[in-house]
C-alpha cells in the first residue's frame, strides 16, 4: 500500500491506489525523474514528449522520457510506472477534417468584428502564422471591402483567410453587392452571419462555386462558415439550398442547371459556429445547452441526407481562456472561434482608448443595447457598458421610438434633452445628413421614410446608433462617453487570466500569440485532466496553465 506515513508537502503529488509487487516498470535514466516542484511543472508542460508518473518508495515522481520495462529485481535504474499519458499538440485537439479543409494549423479561428475590427492586419497576421481569420466587413462600403480584398489578397496568396457576409435584412443590395465581389475576386470562404433565414444571395454564392471533378466527384469551391445561436437557423444551413431558389437563379442565368442539381446534394453550410453568449449580436445563450443541442441536430440531419462529409460544429461565444477552449472540445466542438478579446490585440481596427477599457473590462461590465441595422425590430447586441453610456443612451432612444409614431409626437422638453445631451445636434441637422446618406447608398429607404414618420424616427435615432461604434474605432475625440464596444463576459475573463503577466499590457497583446497560449494551454488543461482521470492527485498549481513565453 501507499506509504502514507511519508509527510509529503503540498507540492508533491500522490496516487492513492494500492501499490504491490505486480507492477509496472520503468527503465531509464534517474536523473531525469523530478520530484520537485518547479521541474515537475516543466515536466508537464513539455507536450512534445509523453510523461510517465513513477514510485520511488513513496515519493512520487514525473519523467519525459525512459520505457515501459517488465520488474527485475535489484535493478536501480527501475521504479514502479503508476500511469502515462502520450505527448500532446494543439492540433490534435478539434476535428482534424478542419485543419485540412482550410489548410490551418489547429481548430482555432477568429471571427469577424463589423466595421473592420476584425482588420485586415489581424487576418493577415494570423493568415500567415496559418490560422483562419475572417476580415469585419459589416457596415462597410463595398469599395472598402475591394479595397481589403486587394490588400489581403496581395499579402496571403494561398494563405487560410475568409470575409464575413452579415446579413442586411433593410439593406439586401448591399448584401448582394458583396456576394458580388467575392464571386469576382474569388474569395473562397465566407462567414455568414447574423441571418435570420437564408437568402437567395447566399445560396447563389454557395452554388456558384460548385462542379464536377475528374472522379466525378462534387467539388465545393467557395466555403460558408454560418455562425448561429438557433435550432430554426442551424436547420436551414445544414440542410441543401430550397428547390424554389435554386430554380430562380437558375432562370436568371446566375448558375448553370448542373450547380444546382449538384446543390440540392450538399448542405449550405460547410461547418457551423454554435455562438453562445457573445458580444455584438447574441441571444445569450448557454454553451452547455447550445451546443449539445446543434450537434444532435447535426447528426439527425447527417442520417436524413447522408452527406460525403457531415458538416462540423464548432463554437464560439466565452471562448478566452485554455478553460473555456478545452471545455468546448471536450464536449465535442470540431473548432472554437474567438471575437471579443482579439479587440484589444495590437492588429484590432480599434482605437487606443477602446482597447485600453476593454483590457479593464471584469466579466460584469456587459449589458444589452439596441442594435443599429435592425433597430427597429428590436434587436439587442452586447457592449460595453464600462466607461461609456452609450448603451443607457441607445435604451432611452428605443423607449422613445417605441412610445412614438413621430419625431413631432415627442415632448419639447425630451426633443431638448436628446439634442443637447446624446445627439448633440439638432434633429434637422442629422435629418439633412441622414438623408444625404441615404441619397446615395439606399434611395428607396429615403423614399419611404420621407411618408413615414416612424421609420423617419428610427433612421434618426440609427444616426447615432450607427456613428457611435464608428466613434469606438476612430477615437472620435469628445465623443467617449458614447462609444460603442461590442463585447462579451469573455473579455473579463481573459482579463483575469493574464492578469499578472506579460499580456496584461495591451502593448504586448498580437492575435497570433493569444491563440497560440490558449491553445497551448488547452492541450497542457488536457494532460493534467487525463492524469486526474487515472487517479493521480495534484495540487492546484499543476492545473493552472498562465501566459508565458512560448
Amino acid at each position: 500500500m501507499f506509504n502514507s506515513s511519508k509527510m509529503l508537502n503540498q507540492h508533491q503529488l500522490k496516487f492513492p491506489y494500492s501499490m504491490n509487487n505486480n507492477y509496472q516498470a520503468w527503465k531509464g535514466d534517474l536523473n531525469t525523474v523530478s520530484f520537485d516542484a518547479k521541474n515537475i511543472k516543466s515536466k508537464l508542460m513539455n507536450l512534445d514528449y509523453p510523461c510517465y508518473i513513477l514510485n520511488k518508495e513513496g515519493l512520487i515522481g514525473i519523467s519525459n522520457q525512459g520505457s515501459l520495462s517488465y520488474a527485475i529485481n535489484g535493478n536501480s535504474n527501475q521504479l514502479e510506472m503508476l500511469l502515462s499519458v502520450p505527448a500532446i499538440g494543439f492540433h490534435q485537439l478539434g476535428d482534424p477534417s478542419f485543419l485540412e479543409f482550410y489548410g490551418v494549423k489547429y481548430a482555432y479561428a477568429t471571427g469577424a468584428m463589423a466595421q473592420g475590427i476584425a482588420s485586415e492586419e489581424m487576418v493577415i497576421a494570423l493568415g500567415k502564422a496559418n490560422v483562419l481569420s475572417s476580415f469585419g466587413a459589416g457596415g462597410l462600403s463595398p469599395s472598402r471591402v475591394e479595397t481589403a480584398i486587394h490588400k489581403i489578397q496581395q499579402a496571403l496568396h494561398n494563405k487560410p483567410y475568409a470575409f464575413n457576409l452579415l446579413h442586411s435584412p433593410s439593406e439586401p443590395a448591399i448584401e448582394r453587392r458583396l456576394i458580388d465581389l467575392y464571386l469576382q475576386h474569388q474569395i473562397r470562404i465566407i462567414e455568414a452571419s447574423a441571418f435570420l433565414d437564408l437568402t437567395d444571395n447566399i445560396v447563389y454564392y454557395r452554388a456558384a462555386g460548385l462542379s464536377l471533378n475528374s472522379a466525378n466527384q462534387i467539388e465545393i469551391k467557395n466555403k460558408i462558415i454560418a455562425k448561429v445561436s438557433r435550432r430554426e437557423v442551424a436547420t436551414k444551413f445544414l440542410q441543401p439550398a430550397p428547390i424554389k431558389i435554386l430554380s430562380q437563379l437558375v432562370e436568371k442565368g446566375l448558375i448553370s442547371e448542373l450547380q444546382a442539381t449538384l446543390a440540392a446534394k450538399i448542405p449550405i453550410a460547410d461547418d457551423i459556429t454554435v455562438e453562445a453568449d457573445s458580444g455584438g449580436h447574441t441571444d445569450n445563450r448557454p454553451l452547455v445547452c447550445l451546443l449539445p443541442s446543434i450537434l444532435e441536430l447535426r447528426d439527425e440531419i447527417q442520417r436524413q441526407y447522408g452527406y460525403e462529409q457531415p458538416v462540423r460544429i464548432g463554437v464560439a461565444g466565452g471562448i478566452s481562456t485554455p478553460q473555456s477552449a478545452l471545455a468546448a472540445f471536450m464536449m465535442g466542438a470540431a473548432y472554437i472561434v474567438t471575437g471579443s478579446i482579439n479587440q484589444a490585440c495590437v492588429e484590432a481596427g480599434t482605437s487606443e482608448y477602446t482597447k485600453k477599457l476593454l483590457a479593464e473590462a471584469e466579466m460584469t461590465d456587459v449589458m444589452m443595447a439596441p442594435a443599429a441595422d435592425m433597430f427597429e425590430m428590436g434587436v439587442k447586441l452586447q457592449v460595453l457598458k464600462r466607461g461609456t453610456l452609450f448603451p443607457l443612451r441607445a435604451q432611452k432612444l428605443w423607449e422613445l421610438y417605441r412610445n412614438y409614431n413621430s419625431i413631432t409626437e415627442i415632448p419639447p422638453d425630451e426633443i431638448e434633452k436628446l439634442e443637447k445631451q446624446i445627439l448633440r445636434k439638432t434633429i434637422a441637422e442629422i435629418w439633412q445628413e441622414t438623408s444625404t446618406y441615404l441619397s446615395q447608398r439606399n434611395p428607396e429607404k429615403l423614399s419611404k421614410a420621407t411618408n413615414n414618420p416612424k421609420l423617419k424616427m428610427a433612421l434618426i435615432f440609427r444616426w447615432y446608433l450607427g456613428l457611435s461604434s464608428r466613434w469606438s474605432n476612430t477615437g472620435e475625440k469628445g465623443r467617449e462617453i458614447d462609444y460603442q464596444i461590442w463585447c462579451g463576459p469573455a473579455m473579463g475573463s481573459f482579463n483575469n487570466w493574464v492578469r499578472g503577466s506579460y499580456l496584461a499590457d495591451i502593448n504586448n497583446r498580437r492575435v497570433v500569440d493569444v491563440a497560440d497560449q490558449i491553445m497551448t494551454g488547452a492541450a497542457y488543461l488536457y494532460r493534467i485532466q487525463n492524469l486526474k482521470v487515472q487517479g493521480l492527485q495534484m495540487p492546484e498549481e499543476y492545473s493552472q496553465y498562465h501566459p508565458q513565453s512560448l
